[in-house]
């Protein structure tokens, strides 16, 4: 029997909507995780912001803003242990730091210092990996190593929506199926690679959906809903630990700014669509849901951005 392409349904994972209301199942957070997860998600929005700042005074070198994706990273990274390790491409800062990597040592790697790309002993990561897709075979090298030892140990692979059209990937997830490694790929679909948008990346309605070619799990998640993201994502850890199988999360979301400070957005994405995009914002959705449980008001975020 013959089977299309618009057979394939992924529904979007979702717990809080744009205004912050909960409309899904709430993930398993106390209110103190919740208040921590989004002290990072402002911490690295303000970050950002200044490492732009830098990049224009000629302070740093070229720099990948992360602006409008720190729900996708927070919430990945959250949802696993400070023991799996983490393969990173040069745009999850955010999830480096919060799995144990120094600020000091993201700003050495901006200024292209000889130490930039050293990652301490403590800190269970790879280097940022710019060749794109590159990380995804570390991964599953480390991944292997992992089944090998049965440390139950996770390996979460970020990559962006450009990277699934490498071949690095392809070989990747391929790989991962076969042996049933504890491998969780999490791909930041930000709508853009550069300037190359997805619809010309893929025909495929979903990128989730390449994962069922390969034998393997895939979800798709509202990636500017930090809620939705740990909960599939702590999901997904948990199958790949329990010896179930890689899984394939594909995280939909937007990056704000330019692809590097050396890019123009302007000269291939029109306004209005960063204005839809603007209006999903990851930081504002999440501080209307603690507004309105009474865990976070504006008092308290001007005294702690001060």
């Amino acid at each position: 029997m013959w089977m299309e392409p618009q057979d394939l349904r992924f529904e979007q994972v979702r717990v809080l909507d744009a205004e912050g209301h909960l409309v899904g199942e709430m993930p398993d957070l106390s209110d103190e995780k919740l208040v921590e997860m989004y002290r990072w998600m402002v911490f690295a929005r303000l970050f950002d912001e200044r490492a732009v700042r830098l990049q224009r005074q000629g302070r740093i070198g070229t720099y990948a803003p992360f602006s409008g994706q720190e729900g996708a990273q927070i919430g990945s990274i959250f949802a696993i242990e400070r023991s799996d390790f983490v393969f990173p491409s040069y745009r999850e800062m955010p999830a480096l730091w919060v799995h144990g990597m120094p600020f000091t040592q993201s700003l050495l790697y901006t200024m292209g210092h000889v130490r930039g790309g050293y990652v301490p002993e403590h800190v269970n990561a790879f280097p940022p990996q710019i060749i794109i897709a590159g990380q995804t075979l570390h991964a599953m090298g480390s991944a292997w190593a992992s089944q090998y030892l049965n440390d139950g140990r996770v390996n979460l692979c970020y990559l962006g929506d450009g990277a699934t059209s490498q071949g690095d990937f392809h070989e990747a997830l391929n790989f991962a199926a076969v042996f049933k490694l504890p491998a969780v790929f999490f791909i930041q679909n930000n709508q853009w690679a550069i300037s190359v948008p997805r619809s010309r990346q893929s025909a495929s309605q979903t990128l989730a959906q390449k994962a069922l070619a390969y034998g393997m799990s895939g979800v798709q998640v509202d990636g500017n809903d930090v809620l939705a993201v740990y909960q599939v994502t702590k999901e997904a850890a948990r199958r790949a630990r329990a010896g179930e199988g890689p899984v394939l999360i594909e995280a939909v979301t937007f990056r704000h700014g330019p692809h590097t400070t050396s890019d123009d957005p302007t000269r291939y994405r029109d306004a209005e669509e960063v204005q839809t995009w603007l209006r999903k914002d990851p930081i504002a959705r999440l501080q209307r849901f603690l507004s309105n449980k009474q865990l976070w008001d504006e008092a308290q975020e001007t005294a702690w951005i001060r």
